[in-house]
């Protein structure tokens, strides 16, 4: 049997209300921190791609190694929590986080960054686990932990979309290194106070930890990322992603039959045949995947076509996070309500229209664009939250660590497929529809991405740059529509999927 910090509950005495409402405070600044990291670098990546030379693969990496690590370590550090404490594994993360965040704010090439970033993500992963093991065992009445889960789920989701506008702020006055260098100042407050005010849970030392796992699993992940995007070039190496294929199902699958036959597994997929559970998970994973591919391509287009500053473009999308900020903690209220199916399949319909309308309206007049991100960001947020407490509701108690552990990894792995398979998809159109003159030498440069079509105009004669960035530009363009029209499809289709899978009577469906 699998036990949690939730089993050792009676042994912390109740906390006086304001010493909770300051946990839940700690909390979520260390959530923030991590959710910002993961689209931060959005309107960094033109000038960091830039300064750094840093190819399209190199662009996508230097995401993806973040949200990859954390998904692959999420399950183990559940468990390693619950081994040594969670407020020793928060605390040590949160250090680590703030020593990472320098290494990658004085990366001096591109392998560096992405090496800074996988240390980001190990840091990332030790802490977020524990961000709801300890609102679990801080809050005791259920209604206070409903409003602490829809706080936690809307800084999950409101968060990950404030990161642009965070970005771009900072960009507008420093280089592209202070998006990491402002988490060392909220570190150094954050550690003292998380030490003097976060509670203790008594380590259960009873559970191994599994590092063989957790490797597997983010072995075959990265694996997997890399066919996916090998598969979205134009000219494709297919040695290289039948060899990456293979050995992301082989780790993949190793992982599973490993679990499988473990007394302590990181993850029990027996959880899965929960159908409340599993579709709130799905909800979670697509939210996350529709939420971040969006904003990937979001903020490049507002600078590298429309020529937007930094932080212009990150004032453009902030409807979108301050709309899901507001529907996280009222959805919280409605989930006890009207229950979660209704919730999460009416969230994700709200969300998948708002995109739809955002779609459509693009180039539209700026009052129609507001309400289409609007519209997202209420949806996303909603169906966070809803998955959120979902998922954390519908695990047994001694199920509770490895449930907090799912749910997270959805969000990261949701991010990580996002960026994947929506910087793929960007990548393939933009090069399959760009068609340039034959006069033009280097043109495998103008072909990885905009930024090097860009990039190589700057050193061309007037007539030529012009034609190169206005032909770059429209590809962009084209590869821009085909990414907001798949997070539609993938929203409204995770929403059917939920109103299929969770048919039942109404009154079995209360969270």
């Amino acid at each position: 049997m699998l036990h949690s910090s939730i089993t050792h509950q009676a042994q912390i005495a109740p906390l006086s209300p304001s010493r909770r409402w300051s946990i839940l405070a700690i909390v979520s600044v260390a959530l923030l921190l991590i959710v910002v990291d993961m689209t931060v670098l959005y309107t960094a990546l033109p000038r960091l791609t830039h300064d750094l030379q840093a190819s399209a693969s190199d662009k996508l990496w230097i995401i993806n190694s973040y949200a990859l690590v954390v998904s692959g370590l999420l399950l183990g550090m559940g468990t390693l929590g619950d081994r040594l404490g969670h407020k020793r594994l928060f605390l040590s993360g949160l250090a680590f986080f703030g020593v990472a965040s320098i290494a990658a704010a004085y990366s001096p090439n591109p392998t560096a960054l992405i090496a800074a970033r996988a240390f980001l993500g190990i840091a990332a992963a030790m802490m977020m686990p524990a961000t709801l093991s300890l609102i679990r065992i801080t809050f005791l009445d259920e209604r206070e932990r409903a409003v602490a889960f829809g706080v936690w789920a809307s800084i999950a989701s409101g968060g990950a979309a404030f990161g642009p506008v965070v970005g771009g702020f900072l960009l507008e006055h420093f280089w592209w290194g202070s998006v990491f260098l402002i988490n060392v100042p909220i570190v150094l407050i954050a550690l003292p106070l998380g030490w003097m005010l976060v509670p203790r849970s008594t380590p259960d030392a009873s559970r191994p930890w599994d590092l063989k796992g957790s490797l597997l699993i983010m072995v075959g992940l990265v694996a997997s990322t890399l066919a996916i995007k090998e598969m979205g070039k134009l000219h494709t190496n297919w040695g290289l992603t039948a060899a990456a294929l293979i050995t992301g199902i082989v780790f993949l699958s190793w992982f599973v039959r490993q679990q499988n036959r473990s007394r302590f597994p990181l993850l029990d997929f027996a959880l899965f045949r929960d159908a409340t559970l599993s579709t709130a998970v799905l909800s979670a994973l697509t939210a996350s995947a529709a939420l971040i591919g969006m904003e990937l391509v979001f903020s490049q287009r507002l600078q590298l076509v429309l020529g937007f500053s930094p932080l212009e473009a990150g004032l453009a999308i902030i409807p979108l996070p301050l709309a899901a900020f507001l529907a996280g903690p009222l959805a919280g209220r409605l989930l006890m309500v009207i229950g979660s199916k209704h919730l999460l399949v009416g969230s994700l319909s709200l969300a998948g229209a708002g995109m739809a309308a955002y779609l459509l309206w693009h180039n539209s007049a700026q009052a129609l664009q507001i309400t289409g991100l609007v519209m997202l960001g209420l949806g996303v947020g909603a169906a966070m939250t809803a998955a959120s407490s979902t998922i954390m509701q519908s695990a047994p108690p001694s199920r509770a660590g490895m449930a907090a552990s799912v749910e997270e990894m959805s969000y990261e792995l949701g991010g990580a497929l996002g960026v994947t398979i929506m910087g793929s998809l960007l990548s393939f159109v933009y090069s399959a529809s760009l068609i340039l003159p034959d006069s033009l030498s280097d043109k495998e440069l103008a072909y990885d991405s905009l930024d090097q079509a860009l990039l190589m105009a700057e050193t061309m004669p007037q007539e030529l740059a012009i034609n190169l960035s206005e032909l770059a530009r429209d590809s962009f363009d084209k590869g821009y529509v085909a990414v907001l029209a798949s997070c539609t499809a993938i929203l409204l289709m995770a929403a059917l999927a939920v109103w299929y899978f969770q048919r039942k009577p109404a009154h079995q469906d209360a969270v």
